[in-house]
C-alpha cells in the first residue's frame, strides 16, 4: 500500500539530487541516505499498520461475545466448504446424476480466502523482519 507512494517520493527526491548536486560522490551519498531514511519510515508505517490489524484481531478473539470471537473462523470454514464442494463433491455428483451444475467462485472471494489463509503468516513474517532490521540498524 505504501510502496508506490514512497517509491514516487524517493524518485522525485533522487531526481532533485541528480539535478542540483554536481559532486558525484556526494550525490551518491545523499541518495543512499535519503533512500535509507525513507525506507525506515516506510517500515515504521507498515509495522504500525500491522500492529493495528493485530490489535483488532486480538480484541475480537478476547471478546466476551461468541459471535465477535468466531466470525472470522466461521467465514473461513464456509469458504472452505464452498471450495470443497466445487472441487471434490460437485464433480462426483454431476458424474453420478448427469446434472450440469457449475459453481463459479468469484475473484474477490479467492482474494478473501488467500488473505484469510496467508495473511497471518505474511503479517507475522514482515513484523519479525522489521523488528530484526530495526535492531540491526540502530
Amino acid at each position: 500500500m505504501w510502496l508506490p507512494i514512497v517509491g514516487a517520493i524517493v524518485e522525485k527526491v533522487i531526481n532533485l539530487v541528480d539535478k542540483h548536486v554536481e559532486d558525484k560522490d556526494l550525490a551518491l551519498k545523499l541518495k543512499a541516505e535519503i533512500q535509507s531514511a525513507l525506507l525506515v519510515k516506510e517500515y515504521d508505517l507498515i509495522a504500525k499498520e500491522l500492529d493495528a490489524r493485530r490489535e483488532i484481531i486480538v480484541a475480537e478473539t478476547e471478546s466476551e461475545s461468541s459471535i465477535t470471537r468466531s466470525w472470522r473462523p466461521i467465514l473461513m470454514l464456509l469458504f472452505g466448504l464452498v471450495i470443497f464442494n466445487k472441487f471434490f463433491f460437485l464433480p462426483y455428483f454431476t458424474a453420478l446424476t448427469g446434472a450440469n451444475i457449475q459453481v463459479v467462485i468469484p475473484d474477490p472471494m479467492w482474494d478473501i480466502i488467500k488473505l484469510g489463509t496467508s495473511g497471518y503468516l505474511v503479517g507475522r513474517s514482515v513484523e519479525k523482519v522489521v523488528r530484526e532490521w530495526k535492531k540491526n540498524n540502530k
